[in-house]
């Protein structure tokens, strides 16, 4: 259970709230339903072999719910007609257009410096004779100007990634997220 605490449930229901709403339309069932996740979670948390990937393991137990739901309610339903791919919500999507934004805000010499890196692909060495300056000096730059945007991004959001990489879950701290 301490796991469970860690990860801080409160955390995860608004974003399951959304997740199950999209797939049950209906506000009560919805509650219902992750409130049983919720009791799931605490029971089973204890013989979680990878805590590694806890977020991961919440939301394949509140599609589980969700499925059992339909099933003892004796709707024809197959796991194929829920749409589990499109969840109205592209956290990546989130993250990206925050980055965006949040590189505006970043000094004039190292958001040149990131845009070159990352938006026109140049290398490094393009850019050093593009600037004007060292090799050295192109690479300090970027450096730092990925470290400022990192950690603008995280006063902006709260994010979790799953195994590969990809972003499970996008809060927001300032309004950069999309919604």
């Amino acid at each position: 259970m301490k796991l469970l605490a860690e990860t801080k449930w409160s955390f995860f229901e608004n974003e399951l709230k959304g997740f199950v709403y999209k797939r049950v339309k209906d506000k009560a069932l919805t509650e219902d339903i992750v409130h049983d996740v919720f009791i799931k979670v605490q029971n089973k948390i204890d013989h979680l072999q990878d805590t590694k990937n806890v977020t991961g393991w919440i939301y394949q137990v509140t599609k589980n719910m969700i499925i059992d739901h339909f099933r003892k309610q004796s709707k024809h339903i197959s796991t194929a007609d829920l749409n589990w791919n499109d969840d109205g919500s592209n956290f990546n999507e989130c993250v990206e257009n925050a980055l965006k934004k949040l590189l505006l805000t970043l000094p004039a010499k190292y958001k040149e410096a990131l845009q070159m890196a990352e938006l026109e692909d140049l290398s490094q060495l393009e850019m050093a004779e593009r600037l004007g300056i060292s090799y050295s000096g192109v690479k300090s730059r970027v450096q730092r100007a990925r470290l400022m945007l990192r950690e603008k991004l995280q006063e902006a959001l709260i994010i979790k990634t799953d195994v590969y990489g990809n972003v499970v879950v996008c809060v927001d701290r300032d309004p950069y997220c999309c919604k």
